[in-house]
């Protein structure tokens, strides 16, 4: 029996908040938890995580991979609550900054995987606690259909234009790492240019009041993008690939300012019931075969840096060629993310003009 939907990402985020604290062992405990398993906690989505498991499977016959797929600021919190009694082998995607967290709340457990000497060593965590697996960035997402060509944003501060007013959707930025680690660039910058976050906060004040709605999960914020219920979001590369992919009417842009890169990571579950199989997957993952894999087949990009450009897809290539790295203090970001996150939510969301939580439908 696969338990591949054990927590829904169309839960409200509360919903989610009390699931995780109130029953964080229900989900796993009613599939079982044999020796033959492996349990994975991600935000990576259905497309990456069932192609995953049924490679894997595949290639190690008797193994059953069964996965969570959830925000990836939800795993964290997953992860913490069960601390005492770990249920997950694998913490598998989300931003560096939310690892590092992880990292010094005992979370994570040190293992180096057979690939590291093969990604940017900057991006290893201390201790070898966790590692890069891919590399993705916040872009700006655009319904191609009601967004004439003149009025594309092309950069950050076209969002605060007034012709985006209450056209903007925002995915739900307390759950979302991506979100976090955009706003967290914002406040950033304003602490490196000017000694204070006052002027990153008020960036953030002014998108606020331009956003119509903050959208509990990614699939319905794109749903209503494409029922052009918004027009306009900030989010991630890799889903924007995968919506022109499959024929919906969005398109990206790279900012021309720059965009944060964010450092998708992997690690060791500390305390993980399975840890010699779990050290077996993270090995397969950062693999030339694993990274390849997601790179042909679920549009990720690849934290390994000596793969030849030849063998990567033409989409890849281009995002490599295209996008702006922008310059940021993640260890800034790192220590005070948490903290800026948490002054946002109790001021400046929907206090300037946007919905709080917006209507499911």
């Amino acid at each position: 029996m696969s338990c591949r939907h054990l927590l829904p990402r169309n839960l409200a985020r509360r919903a989610v908040a009390c699931l995780l604290l109130a029953l964080p062992l229900l989900a796993i405990a009613g599939c079982g938890g044999g020796e033959d398993t492996l349990v994975i906690y991600s935000p990576h989505g259905r497309d990456l995580l069932g192609l995953f498991e049924e490679t894997y499977e595949a290639d190690n016959p008797g193994v059953d991979v069964r996965w969570l797929d959830m925000g990836s600021q939800e795993v964290y919190d997953r992860v913490r609550s069960e601390k005492a009694n770990p249920q997950a082998d694998v913490w598998f995607g989300g931003p560096s900054t939310i690892f590092a967290r992880g990292a010094e709340e005992g979370l994570l457990a040190p293992y180096r995987p057979s690939w590291a000497g093969a990604v940017d060593a900057e991006s290893v965590g201390a201790d070898d606690l966790y590692f890069p697996a891919y590399r993705t960035a916040p872009v700006i997402l655009y319904n191609d259909q009601v967004v004439a060509a003149d009025d594309i944003p092309r950069d950050w501060d076209d969002l605060l234009e007034p012709r985006f007013k209450d056209e903007i959707l925002i995915r739900d930025p307390m759950a979302s790492g991506t979100m976090r680690t955009f706003f967290g660039m914002m406040i950033a910058r304003s602490v490196e240019r000017t000694g204070s976050p006052d002027a990153g906060y008020d960036w953030l004040r002014r998108l606020d009041a331009q956003t119509k709605e903050y959208v509990i999960n990614p699939a319905l914020m794109v749903e209503k993008l494409n029922r052009q219920e918004g027009e306009v979001t900030v989010w991630e590369l890799t889903d924007a690939l995968w919506q022109r992919k499959r024929g919906a009417p969005l398109d990206f842009t790279f900012p021309a300012s720059g965009t944060p890169i964010i450092v998708d990571s992997i690690g060791l579950v500390a305390g993980a019931r399975h840890p010699d199989r779990a050290k077996h997957f993270i090995d397969w993952v950062g693999s030339r075969e694993g990274q390849l894999l997601a790179t042909r087949e679920a549009l990720r990009i690849p934290a390994r840096d000596d793969l030849p450009r030849e063998e990567l897809p033409e989409w890849a290539r281009r995002v490599m060629d295209e996008i702006v790295p922008a310059e940021i203090d993640r260890d800034l970001l790192s220590q005070y993310g948490a903290d800026w996150m948490s002054r946002w939510d109790r001021e400046i969301r929907g206090r300037s003009g946007a919905a709080a939580d917006g209507p499911e439908s």
